[in-house]
């Protein structure tokens, strides 16, 4: 689902990913998740605005990831977390889940 919803918002998805559910914590680890115009922003020495589009997008796609999430899980999330590095190209998308009902 979330490298679904990437590629909906970027184009294509991720060349890897791994999710990993632990208790209340989900996490999703993606590689190679830049776009060709983030790739050569940070190739051309300006990795600060690849970052800040990276960062502008996944804000994007924070609303049908955590709907995502709930849907699979049946549970709410609390919160989510994104982040992602330029080099090497690698994101994470974390979710912490309330407690079961």
């Amino acid at each position: 689902m979330v490298v679904r919803v990437l590629r909906e918002h970027t184009g294509h998805g991720s060349s890897r990913a791994r999710t990993v559910v632990d208790g209340d914590f989900v996490r999703v680890l993606l590689h190679d998740t830049l776009t060709s115009g983030e790739r050569a922003l940070a190739a051309a020495g300006n990795p600060d605005a690849a970052f800040a589009m990276r960062t502008a997008l996944q804000e994007t796609m924070a609303a049908k990831l955590v709907a995502g999430v709930e849907a699979l899980t049946g549970r709410t999330v609390l919160v989510s977390f994104s982040d992602h590095a330029i080099d090497p190209d690698i994101a994470l998308e974390a979710f912490l889940l309330a407690p079961p009902a």
